[in-house]
């Protein structure tokens, strides 16, 4: 029994309409980073204003230079918020952006920012698809922010991979 091969071969995911987005090709290049404020405080729970004006003023800021920053507290202290806006102060001028949190939460507003400033307008009418599969971790708030911007543009939205996707939104005719 012999199969031959006179037809050719044909991908029908490259030659579909579906564009699909991969969150993971936005990933920053630059590091996320925590501040823990808590290394400055006296035995891990005491903020002594004059002391920790005067570390954060002698600080090397320098390995915080174009990387993103959360700023947080470890110890179970209570710090003014003032202390949180000096670190900033000072993060501010070297670093790419400052958020007050843990790196889910920098993740999640770095992500929010780069979904704000997508072109959405080349998805208008278009079939969509957001892919799943990422090597590095997306915040889930990320696919909700693009899903929400898509809504108003795509013709329809999938999730997933092209050849397994789910079906998750098509405009009414």
């Amino acid at each position: 029994f012999i199969i031959t091969m006179k037809e050719k071969i044909i991908n029908r995911v490259n030659s579909s309409p579906l564009i699909l987005i991969d969150l993971e090709e936005f990933y920053p290049k630059n590091k996320m980073l925590v501040f823990d404020i808590s290394l400055w405080l006296d035995q891990g729970f005491v903020l002594r204003e004059k002391e920790f004006r005067e570390k954060a003023k002698n600080f090397n800021w320098e390995k915080f230079r174009n990387q993103f920053v959360a700023i947080k507290c470890e110890s179970k202290a209570i710090i003014p918020s003032w202390a949180f806006m000096l670190v900033s102060m000072y993060l501010n001028r070297v670093s790419k952006k400052v958020v007050y949190g843990s790196i889910e939460n920098l993740k999640e507003q770095v992500f929010n920012d780069i979904i704000s400033k997508i072109d959405f307008n080349k998805y208008k009418d278009k079939p969509v698809i957001i892919k799943g599969c990422t090597n590095k971790k997306i915040p889930e708030n990320a696919y909700i922010q693009l899903f929400n911007r898509l809504q108003l543009v795509a013709k329809s939205i999938f999730y997933g991979e092209a050849c397994s996707s789910v079906p998750l939104f098509k405009t009414q005719k």
